[in-house]
């Protein structure tokens, strides 16, 4: 047995027959030796009630042998846990089946676990509740209907931390841009704004804008600042829709 393992279960040598005793080893430790005989693939956790959505995506996730499924929750308080022990890199979930606040619970679980990717994975949604998810900072969002390899390509998106969108949903987004009160919205961006609300939109950090247009991240924050107070917005998600609708990013661009 290699001496790195010495420190992290008690053994016993006999001839040629190393013993492991399990007995004293918390959940913790166990997790931490879990995790270290794992290959080195992406984590995924699946949060669903229903039984043959999960028998269908535990299928999905193993058969390519490019991800590790380490972990199915049915309720919010398993999931936490599970979170909590497996840190993995996605949870598939389906907010309609797990007894989640709403929509805007995701908010708090992507402040707590700061490297997970959340793929909403769902039979409809309403408008109202899209506008929520996208709120919350949700950036991938598929219909359980879609076809295998439009899932598959959902779930990869996400692992790479890749904003990604079924059709009928970027159909929704669009019909929600159009239907704002246009008449009413704000302007009066100036030129430099304009390029800056482009650039954000592209995915674009404030450090990469920096160097793009020769300027301080701090001029970068300032006028991000007055885009998000001159449009009324809070986040990018909403940020991405207006440069949708004025067609400051081409929408086949936006889904890819």
């Amino acid at each position: 047995m290699p001496a790195k393992f010495s420190g992290i279960f008690p053994c016993v040598a006999t001839t040629r027959v190393i013993c492991f005793s399990f007995l004293n080893l918390n959940y913790e430790k166990l997790a931490v030796f879990e995790n270290f005989i794992m290959e080195n693939k992406p984590k995924i956790v699946i949060a669903d009630s229903q039984f043959l959505v999960v028998e269908s995506l535990k299928r999905l996730i193993e058969e390519g042998n490019k991800y590790v499924l380490c972990g199915i929750a049915d309720n919010r308080y398993s999931l936490i846990k599970l979170l909590q022990l497996r840190s993995p890199d996605l949870l598939i979930t389906d907010f309609n089946h797990i007894d989640f606040e709403g929509p805007h619970d995701f908010k708090s679980i992507m402040d707590d676990f700061k490297k997970l990717s959340i793929l909403i994975l769902t039979n409809q949604l309403t408008n109202s509740e899209l506008g929520k998810l996208l709120k919350s900072g949700i950036k991938n969002i598929s219909l359980k209907t879609d076809e295998k390899k439009d899932l598959l390509t959902s779930i990869e998106m996400a692992v790479k931390k890749k904003k990604q969108f079924s059709d009928q949903i970027l159909d929704m987004i669009l019909e929600l841009s159009e239907n704002k009160n246009t008449s009413s919205e704000p302007s009066g961006l100036t030129q430099s704004e304009i390029e800056i609300v482009k650039l954000i939109a592209d995915g674009y950090t404030t450090k990469e804008i920096a160097l793009k247009k020769y300027i301080s991240s701090h001029t970068v924050m300032t006028h991000r600042k007055n885009i998000f107070r001159k449009l009324e917005i809070n986040n990018v998600s909403e940020l991405i829709m207006f440069a949708v609708r004025k067609g400051l990013i081409d929408y086949i661009e936006y889904n890819i």
